[in-house]
C-alpha cells in the first residue's frame, strides 16, 4: 500500500508496505547451548565468522536491500548537504605546552581528519606536524596516539586504520619532522610513557592476520621500546599469564622519576591495583600502593615532595582526592586533601602546582582551584551551563586552556591565568547557526520506581507542543559514564527542521557517582530499561510529540539498551536506531575485549542469576514474532573490533525472521569504519542517513 501524505507545498510518497521489502535469506543451523539447564538455540551463530564467504556475501546482501531502501528517500542527499554546510567552518583542539612549542590539531573545515600543527610561544607561526589525511587514501586511518617526550625531541605516532581499536606505533625526530625505522605492531589500549631515550607501552600477542577483528584478546603485556631499535629487541616490563583478561599499562610521573603499574581486571571487579618503583633508586621492582584490583578506583594525579596524589572512590562513592606516602601506602596512613562532596567528581589535573577538581551538578559541569595541601582558593567561573574540558598542564605552567561546550554553545576555547584566575577566549568558532533561535530546557521525570531522572530537551524557539513533532530521545546509561550537554553541528540540522532533540541521564553513568552507576548495572539493568521508557512516557505525555513521532538512538551500550526497550515497549516509538549495539548478552565476553565489561553485565556462564539476567532482556533473545515493531535501522561497520558487528548481524537476521509487521527492519554495514566513524565523511553519510530514515518513517517533510 503507498500513502501520499501532504505537508503545505510538498507531498511525501513513501511506501510503508513491508511486502515490498524482500530481506536475503538468512541460513539457520541447528546450534544451541545449555546455560543452567535452559537450552537456548543459536542458529545464526555462523555470522560469527567475519571472515566467511558466507558472511560477506549475506552482508553484501543486506547492504543492497538497505542502501536501495535509504536511495529512494527524496530527500537523503539533500540532508547529507545540509550536514556539509553546517560542518564545513575550522575547529581546533585545546593546544598542550611541550618546551618551547604549544600543539594542537585544526580541521579546515571537511577535512576526513583533523592536521596536527605546532607553533613556538603563543604568537609563533604554526608549521604543520603531520596530516592523517594522508596516512590512506580514503582517508580512513587517524591518528590514534601522540605522546612528546620529555624533552620533547622525539614523539610516539600512533596510526589505527579503519576504524580499528588496533594501533601501530612509529616514531618522529621532532627536529625534522621525519620518521624513524621504528615500527610497533599490536598495540592495543595502550598509551606510550616516555622514560629516559625510550617508552613504555603496552600490546598483545599476535592474534594473525584475519583473525584480529574478533578473536579474544587475552595476556596484556607491558614492554620498554628504546628508540632507533627493533620491536623484537623490546624488553618486556610485565605479564601476567595466569590472568590472561586483566589489562596492565606502565605510565611515568612528569619529571619521569616514578613509574607506576596499573592493573585491572574488568572481568571480574571495577577497580585497579597500582604499582611503582622510584626510578632514583637502585632497586627497579615494583612494589605495591594499591596492591589487588578490587572494586575501587585509585587515579594518580600527581607526586608533591615524594608523595602521591589520589583520586580515588574508596570509601568516598562520589570521589575524593587523598596524600599517599609510598614508603607507608596503607590506607590507615592516607590524608585527605579534597575531601567528599554531594556532587560527583568527574575530572582531577594537576598544573601549576595547583589542582583543578571538576564536579558535576544536575549533569553540568563545577570547575574548583585547590592549593596541593587541599586549600580550596576559587572557583571557575564558566560562560554558562555545560561541559568543561581541558586544565592540563604541567607544575610550571602560568596558565592553561579548557574548553566549554552545550547543546547550543559551540566548543569555545578559553585561556585561564592561574595567578589571577581570569578566563579569556583564545579561540571561537564560526559556527554558521544562531544560538538565540534554540532552547534548552533541563526537566526532572519521574521512573518506574519512582526515581527522579534529568533529562535535557532542546528544539527551536516557537515550536508548538502539539504531539507532532519529530523527536529524536537518546541516552547511554551504563559504564559509569555521563552524558553531558554537548555541541553537535550535525545535531543542528535536525533542530532546524523542527525536530526535538532529547538526552536523558539514565541510571549506570556517573552522573550522580558511583550510587547512580550501581543502581543500573548487572542485576538492576532493568532500572536503565525502565528510565528510557519513562522519559518516552514524559514527552508523549507533555505533547513534545506521539509515539508515532518519537525515535529512540544509542551507540554501544546505547545499542543494547535501544535494542531491549524495542522489545519491551515497541508500541511507545515509531523508529529505533540501534547503533553498534551489544545485542548478545549470553556470548558477548568472547570477542576481543568483551570480557572487559562482565564486571557491568555479569556473565550467563558465572551463576544461574546472572544468565537469568542477561537472558531477560539480552536484545536478539527477547525479539517477538507477535509484536509490532518499529521501523529499525541497525547501523556497524566491518572494522568494530570493539562490539564485533556479530552483535548486530545475529540480532537483524532475528528481527527479520520473527517480525510480520509494515515497517523496515534493516541493517547498514559500514565499510573501512569501526566502533565510531572512521573519517568526517562516513560520519556525516551515516547521520544523514540516519535522520533521513527517521523522518520518511514519520512521514515527514523536511523543508531544505
Amino acid at each position: 500500500m503507498k500513502m501520499i501524505l501532504s505537508f503545505g507545498l510538498f507531498t511525501l510518497s513513501f511506501i510503508c508496505s513491508m511486502a515490498q521489502i524482500k530481506y536475503p535469506e538468512t541460513r539457520k543451523d541447528k546450534q544451541v547451548d545449555n546455560y543452567f539447564g535452559t537450552v537456548v538455540a543459536d542458529p545464526y551463530r555462523w555470522l560469527e565468522d567475519d571472515n566467511s564467504a558466507e558472511t560477506k556475501a549475506w552482508v553484501t546482501e543486506q547492504n543492497k536491500v538497505t542502501f536501495g531502501y535509504l536511495e529512494k528517500i527524496p530527500f537523503r542527499q539533500q540532508w547529507f548537504k545540509r550536514l556539509e554546510e553546517i560542518n564545513n567552518y575550522p575547529k581546533y583542539s585545546s593546544p598542550s605546552r611541550k618546551t618551547e612549542y604549544f600543539y594542537f590539531s585544526k580541521n579546515s573545515g571537511l577535512q576526513n581528519q583533523s592536521v596536527l600543527f605546532r607553533q613556538k610561544g603563543m604568537h609563533g607561526e604554526a608549521e604543520e606536524v603531520l596530516d592523517p589525511n594522508k596516512f590512506s587514501k580514503e582517508g580512513t586511518s587517524a591518528l590514534a596516539a601522540f605522546s612528546l617526550s620529555k624533552d620533547g625531541r622525539y614523539a610516539v605516532v600512533g596510526k589505527s586504520a579503519g576504524g580499528s581499536d588496533w594501533r601501530t606505533f612509529f616514531v618522529m625526530d621532532m627536529k625534522t619532522l621525519t620518521y624513524l625505522p621504528d615500527s610497533l605492531a599490536w598495540v592495543k589500549v595502550s598509551g606510550a610513557s616516555w622514560m629516559g631515550d625510550g617508552f613504555f607501552y603496552s600490546r598483545y600477542p599476535s592474534t594473525g592476520i584475519g583473525k584480529e577483528l574478533s578473536t579474544k584478546n587475552e595476556n596484556h603485556q607491558v614492554y620498554y621500546h628504546k628508540v632507533g631499535t627493533l620491536q623484537a629487541e623490546d624488553k618486556l616490563v610485565y605479564e601476567d599469564a595466569a590472568n590472561p583478561l586483566r589489562f596492565h599499562g606502565v605510565f611515568t610521573s612528569e619529571d619521569e622519576r616514578y613509574v607506576f603499574l596499573n592493573i585491572s581486571d574488568r572481568s571480574k571487579k571495577e577497580g585497579n591495583a597500582l604499582w611503582y618503583y622510584d626510578n632514583n633508586s637502585g632497586d627497579k621492582t615494583f612494589k605495591p600502593i594499591i596492591q589487588e584490583a578490587d572494586v575501587f578506583s585509585y587515579d594518580f594525579i600527581t607526586d608533591d615532595k615524594g608523595k602521591f596524589l589520589m583520586a580515588t572512590n574508596d570509601a568516598a562513592k562520589n570521589q575524593k582526592i587523598v596524600l599517599i606516602d609510598p614508603q607507608h601506602p596503607e590506607s590507615s596512613n592516607w590524608k585527605t586533601i579534597v575531601p567528599e562532596k554531594e556532587e560527583n567528581i568527574t575530572a582531577v589535573t594537576a598544573a601549576g602546582n595547583k589542582l583543578f577538581v571538576t564536579y558535576l551538578k544536575d549533569v553540568t559541569s563545577r570547575v574548583y582551584v585547590y592549593s596541593l595541601d587541599g586549600k580550596l582558593e576559587r572557583e571557575v567561573k564558566l560562560p554558562a551551563l555545560g561541559t568543561v574540558s581541558g586544565f592540563d598542564g604541567e607544575k610550571e605552567d602560568e596558565f592553561v586552556f579548557y574548553t566549554f561546550t552545550s547543546f547550543t554553545f559551540p566548543p569555545t576555547i578559553y585561556k585561564y591565568d592561574i595567578a589571577t584566575g581570569k578566563s579569556e577566549v583564545f579561540r571561537k568558532p564560526d559556527v554558521k547557526f544562531e544560538p538565540e533561535n534554540f532552547v534548552t530546557e533541563q526537566v526532572f521525570y519521574t521512573s518506574k520506581d519512582g526515581t527522579k531522572v534529568p533529562m535535557f530537551i532542546v528544539y527551536k524557539k516557537g515550536i508548538k507542543l502539539n504531539g507532532k513533532n519529530p523527536t529524536m530521545l537518546y541516552a547511554y546509561g551504563g559504564f559509569n559514564i555521563s552524558t553531558n550537554p554537548s555541541f553537535s553541528p550535525a545535531r543542528i540540522s535536525w533542530l532546524e527542521q523542527g525536530g526535538v532533540y532529547v538526552s536523558a541521564n539514565l541510571r549506570g553513568g556517573s552522573e550522580y557517582g558511583e550510587k547512580w552507576h550501581e543502581a543500573g548495572m548487572n542485576l538492576k539493568k532493568q532500572n536503565v530499561f525502565d528510565d528510557f521508557i519513562a522519559a518516552g512516557e514524559y514527552l508523549i505525555a507533555k505533547k513534545y510529540c506521539t509515539n508515532d513521532y518519537l525515535a529512540i538512538y544509542g551507540g554501544s551500550n546505547g545499542g543494547l539498551l535501544v535494542g531491549a526497550v524495542a522489545n519491551q515497549r515497541p508500541d511507545l516509538f515509531k523508529v529505533a536506531i540501534p547503533a553498534v549495539g551489544v545485542m548478545d548478552m549470553l556470548r558477548f565476553h568472547k570477542f576481543t575485549i568483551g570480557f572487559n565489561w562482565i564486571a557491568e553485565y555479569g556473565s550467563s556462564e558465572k551463576s544461574a542469576a546472572e544468565f537469568k539476567n542477561l537472558y531477560a532482556f539480552s536484545p536478539m533473545h527477547n525479539i517477538s514474532a507477535t509484536k509490532n515493531y518499529p521501523a529499525v535501522l541497525v547501523t556497524t561497520a566491518d572494522h568494530d573490533d570493539r562490539v564485533v558487528p556479530a552483535h548486530s548481524f545475529k540480532y537483524i537476521a532475528s528481527l527479520q525472521e520473527k517480525y510480520k509487521g509494515n515497517n523496515p527492519v534493516m541493517i547498514r554495514v559500514d565499510v573501512n569504519s569501526g566502533h565510531g566513524a572512521s573519517n568526517l565523511k562516513k560520519g556525516l553519510e551515516t547521520t544523514a542517513d540516519i535522520y533521513s530514515f527517521i523522518f520518511y518513517n514519520m512521514g515527514v517533510a523536511p523543508n531544505f
